[in-house]
């Protein structure tokens, strides 16, 4: 399974940052106490978190201590603390550090989840309007739900087969589990299994057809509230599939 780009940057960032910044700060450290140094380092922990993952957080503020004692605190390029003051601020510049980060890489992680929900929401919304709209055939529907699939699930593609339940793929049902083979399979895990993954789009306890789903290769599975969303979207699929047979215009 892939590392996503953003987060392999944040480790990056939160061993270098700290380290950069406390080596710039070097011809300050006789004019600048080291409290302030040690203020300056928590921002550098703050924004590291801002843009990665607890991890790299966490990871940004071992850094900054360990800099921090390294370069601004004697006897120097040691890591060794003969003051007892500094080895206070060393301590606190850790501490505070590692609860900054995780501050701020929740406050991130409810923005991102704030932002998911309204965006699947609309989707949602969308998709119901389009439905509802008398105007457009339960093709269009499909269509639409296919396109929205592809979005939500990150896929590489996705097709619908129309009333066939052909093999036994890889099932994604309406609680968002996948199942193979009748297990379930730990997506989190094990990512997505290979080849195509079947989403059936039923309603009222009848069958309509299947969006077969293809992830790309090695990618992060989606959180289980987007394969939530992604069995809202082919239920409502089914339902104007179900419609449309219900008033005759379907053979």
């Amino acid at each position: 399974m892939r590392i996503p780009l953003r987060d392999t940057a944040a480790v990056a960032a939160g061993v270098l940052a700290p380290f950069v910044v406390a080596l710039v700060l070097i011809p300050l450290r006789t004019s600048v106490t080291h409290t302030n140094v040690a203020l300056l380092l928590v921002v550098v922990v703050v924004a590291v978190s801002a843009f990665g993952n607890r991890f790299a957080g966490a990871l940004a503020a071992l850094s900054a201590a360990a800099w921090f004692d390294f370069f601004h605190t004697e006897p120097y390029q040691s890591f060794h603390i003969e003051d007892r003051a500094d080895i206070e601020t060393a301590v606190l510049l850790l501490v505070v550090g590692l609860i900054v980060s995780q501050l701020a890489a929740r406050a991130r992680t409810m923005k991102r989840v704030a932002v998911t929900d309204a965006t699947h929401l609309e989707r949602l919304h969308g998709t119901t309007r389009l439905a509802r709209s008398g105007t457009s055939s339960s093709d269009d529907v499909v269509q639409r739900v296919r396109h929205e699939l592809v979005v939500v699930l990150e896929l590489r593609a996705c097709r619908f087969e129309y009333g066939t339940l052909i093999g036994r793929p890889p099932r994604l049902d309406p609680d968002g589990t996948v199942k193979v083979d009748g297990w379930i399979w730990d997506l989190e895990r094990q990512g997505w299994p290979e080849g195509e993954t079947e989403l059936r789009a039923i309603v009222h306890g009848r069958y309509q057809g299947r969006f077969l789903l293809s992830p790309e290769p090695g990618s992060v599975p989606p959180p289980l509230e987007a394969r939530l969303v992604a069995a809202d979207l082919a239920a409502q699929a089914a339902a104007a599939l179900d419609d449309e047979v219900s008033a005759g215009r379907r053979s």
